[in-house]
């Protein structure tokens, strides 16, 4: 295949999000959104499409969706109605989707995303609200398509971009924003493996230079981030390739499989006019007031751009760490616990990148299952700022933490990690070393002062760990430095 950077082409991309809110109940029925209940233990007669049932706008569907049009700096409309997309399918009993169409509550918005050479704006044409649809299994009978109706209901916020990206790595950015963003609103959880957050791309290729758009195919099935980048820059050398043979794109959908790392045809794609979206008589238009839009801007959290210049800015992290401990919002939250029991911005920020990140990477866990407390970690790092413990010992009693609950100068004690910095426990040490090892003396002074690392390590070594590195440092430089 063709390499598009390389190309005469470029790519157009524009990405459709469905983000699945942690409201409680669904968006238009009282009952459990909760993941995982037995299918179809969640559903009222709503759900299933009964005729005479009436929906219900719950109200933090409304809150949710303002607070990300605020983060994304879209227009907020103060009246928009609901409207019915009518399509059939087994896991939609009612024959149509409550959804929002000529009229979005959000609008003309942006997100910024930062890559490796370059920096860049996206546009967003919209974000609407809408009811999910259920799930259909087709994996589990031989012979039948099941359905599980737990979903049908669950509110969703679609996001759909401009075609502004031209590449998958800007894809990629663009939804790690996202994903970063409704996570700090606590909006939702951003879990694409259990697709509280979906994503469909629409991707066109055109020479460049060339204005008018080229025919788009939109890809569907995407269940990770990387996916979606490995079937965007798939899709595109597709495309390349089609035109450069003579051939010619045909708008349709199509299913990323991951395991082949290929798409396949899943139907040819409907226009608006197919869904015949006409305006929702049950549910009056929705009304956004001075009072609640002020309530909802006064209660955004900081977003993670403004969080993380706040850390280099006043913490004096340096970018890559600052990024590291912004890139969720539990993290930074974490992170910022321990600061309000140890007030040692660097310090702490060492230990939760390092020994932190290691055990979540290692565990594949996040920072709300961490076992730590924030009052443990704070214990820990003033025991090393205090000079009772040294580096290695910090370590091996932060592994110790992790299974055993005592405080950290208690374990600190218990392995026989405390340092001594009691000058009648290291001289005698020193001048023992010293004795020892004359030929190591004679090169230290003939100019070899580099040795005096040997000697350090040989006072550890003989201390047991227990001497205070520092001060052992200060007294063999004394000592062999004032030796005629």
């Amino acid at each position: 295949m063709s390499t598009i950077a390389n190309s005469k082409y470029e790519a157009v991309i524009g990405l459709e999000v469905h983000a699945q809110l942690l409201t409680n109940s669904k968006a238009f029925a009282a009952v459990s959104t909760e993941y995982g209940g037995s299918p179809n233990s969640q559903v009222t007669p709503l759900c299933l499409g009964h005729p005479g049932t009436l929906p219900v706008l719950n109200e933090n569907l409304v809150r949710y969706i303002i607070r990300m049009g605020l983060a994304t700096n879209c227009t907020i409309a103060r009246k928009s109605i609901f409207a019915r997309k009518n399509y059939f399918y087994p896991d939609l009993p009612k024959g149509y989707q409550i959804s929002q169409f000529e009229t979005p509550i959000c609008h003309d918005g942006k997100i910024h995303i930062e890559l490796d050479e370059y920096d860049k704006t996206i546009g967003l044409t919209r974000i609407h609200m809408e009811e999910d649809a259920g799930k259909s299994i087709h994996d589990q009978d031989p012979y039948h398509t099941l359905v599980d109706l737990n979903r049908a209901g669950t509110p969703l916020i679609e996001i759909v971009s401009e075609p502004d990206m031209r590449t998958p790595q800007e894809a990629y950015a663009y939804l790690t924003k996202i994903k970063q963003i409704v996570q700090y609103l606590e909006i939702c959880d951003g879990n694409m493996e259990e697709g509280s957050l979906r994503c469909d791309a629409n991707v066109s290729v055109r020479p460049r230079g060339q204005e008018e758009l080229g025919t788009r195919t939109e890809l569907k099935n995407m269940n990770s981030f990387r996916n979606v980048e490995r079937a965007i820059a798939y899709e595109i050398e597709r495309q390349i390739d089609l035109v450069e043979t003579g051939g010619e794109v045909v708008q349709k959908t199509l299913l990323w499989d991951a395991n082949k790392n290929q798409t396949r045809q899943m139907r040819t794609k409907e226009e608006a006019h197919d869904y015949r979206y006409f305006p929702e008589p049950d549910i009056p238009p929705v009304v956004v007031t001075d009072q609640m839009l002020s309530d909802i801007k006064k209660d955004l959290p900081e977003l993670p751009d403004v969080r993380l210049q706040r850390f280099m800015e006043e913490l004096g992290l340096s970018e890559e760490d600052a990024i590291v401990l912004t890139e969720n919002r539990y993290m930074a939250d974490y992170y910022e616990s321990i600061l309000e029991k140890l007030y040692k911005p660097k310090a702490v920020a060492n230990i939760v990148l390092t020994e932190v990140l290691r055990v979540l990477n290692d565990k594949s866990i996040s920072i709300r299952e961490f076992s730590i407390s924030v009052d443990r970690i704070a214990q820990l790092v003033s025991l090393k700022l205090d000079d009772k413990i040294n580096s290695s010992a910090m370590q091996e009693i932060f592994n110790k933490m992790l299974t055993d609950d005592r405080d950290p100068e208690e374990l600190a004690k218990q392995m026989n990690l405390i340092q001594v910095s009691d000058a009648g426990f290291v001289e005698p040490i020193i001048d023992e070393v010293i004795t020892d090892n004359p030929d190591e003396v004679e090169k230290y002074k003939g100019g070899k002062k580099a040795l005096v690392g040997f000697f350090i390590g040989q006072v550890m070594k003989k201390s047991q760990g227990k001497a205070n590195p520092k001060q052992v440092r200060e007294l063999v430089t004394q000592k062999l430095d004032g030796e005629s």
